[in-house]
């Protein structure tokens, strides 16, 4: 599969909100140079280690080099080579405002399994792949 020219975002398919907002993303993120894929694809336990509990899976970037970055700072990543979400970017990183986006990002995804029931949303590999 060809490399993406700033890497992978990667998601809990296993989450139904995940699983539904990364993929209607996903030609956006292929125009910015990113591709996506679920943290359950079996390619990706032979590139880097993952912990086997679902509530340790954070949306995760995999750089070209195989480093990774998680959680709201995939966001940034992703919101700096997006031209339309560069203000958004701007606004993650500035003083004080940071704090406010890294909280409610964390508590999002600390909360995504009951956001997912809550609205209906299966997770698209239901945690098997």
């Amino acid at each position: 599969m060809p490399e993406p020219r700033f890497g992978w975002v990667l998601y809990d398919g296993a989450c139904g909100f995940c699983a539904c907002w990364v993929p209607f993303w996903g030609r956006t993120l292929q125009r910015a140079g990113f591709d996506i894929a679920p943290l359950q694809s079996p390619w990706l336990s032979k590139v880097i280690h993952l912990d086997e509990s679902p509530l340790s899976w954070d949306l995760t970037l995999l750089l070209p080099d195989r480093t990774t970055i998680v959680g709201a700072d995939v966001y940034r990543q992703a919101m700096r080579r997006v031209w339309w979400a560069y203000p958004l970017y701007l606004m993650s990183i500035a003083p004080g405002l940071n704090r406010i986006f890294n909280w409610s990002y964390s508590t999002f995804a600390r909360n995504r399994y009951c956001v997912s029931r809550a609205c209906g949303l299966d997770g698209a590999t239901n945690g098997r792949h």
